[in-house]
């Protein structure tokens, strides 16, 4: 039994089968097998910004079918079409993410890319939502994603073109479109009040 994350080989490759049998209180991610530390508990202002943004945004999802889910949270991503734990080699525990498809939620989580996907920067993670995640949300099919950077105050919306993340724009002010929910507008003062 894990009961430590020391107890684990931080280049070692784990299953999901293996991620439900650790017994610690630190929160991991899983990308492709390889093992992820999550950052400590987020800062007031990544706090804020996702109260916000859950707020206005399950405002706007109403009773649309669709479903808005805060970490942690876990999404099981397959690689191929592999659905048992023992060949899932990626969870992560997206900021916020938006399902629309809700075969794919059970009581586990989420079991395929959500539609919308957002990630609040931290020091630590910023590089990782810029590139492992980046790459990982785009090859799994993940519609939207919002990269926000508090230090910054800016918002990266990026959408899925034919396989493919364009940049749609870095938001620095007013108000930010959801491109698959075009008449949702998400105020940037909200986020980075």
């Amino acid at each position: 039994m894990i009961t430590d994350i020391s107890q684990l080989d931080p280049n070692g490759t784990y299953t999901y089968a293996d991620y439900l049998k650790w017994q610690f209180e630190e929160s991991v991610e899983l990308i492709k097998g390889k093992l992820y530390r999550m950052s400590p508990a987020p800062k007031r202002v990544h706090q804020l910004a996702v109260s916000h943004l859950l707020v206005d945004i399950s405002i706007y999802l109403g009773n649309n079918g669709c479903q808005i889910y805060t970490a942690p949270f876990d999404v099981r991503l397959p690689i191929r079409n592999e659905r048992k734990p023992d060949q899932l080699h990626t969870v992560v525990q997206p900021d916020i993410c938006v399902i629309c498809d809700t075969t794919k939620l059970d009581d586990s989580g989420c079991l395929g890319a959500p539609d919308w996907v957002i990630e609040i920067t931290s020091p630590r993670t910023a590089k990782n939502d810029f590139s492992e995640k980046y790459n990982l949300y785009e090859e799994s099919g993940v519609r939207e994603y919002w990269i926000i950077q508090p230090k910054e105050k800016a918002v990266n919306v990026y959408v899925l073109e034919n396989g493919t993340y364009a940049l749609v724009d870095v938001y620095e002010s007013g108000e930010i479109p959801s491109c698959i929910f075009p008449d949702l507008l998400v105020s940037h003062e909200r986020i980075f009040c």
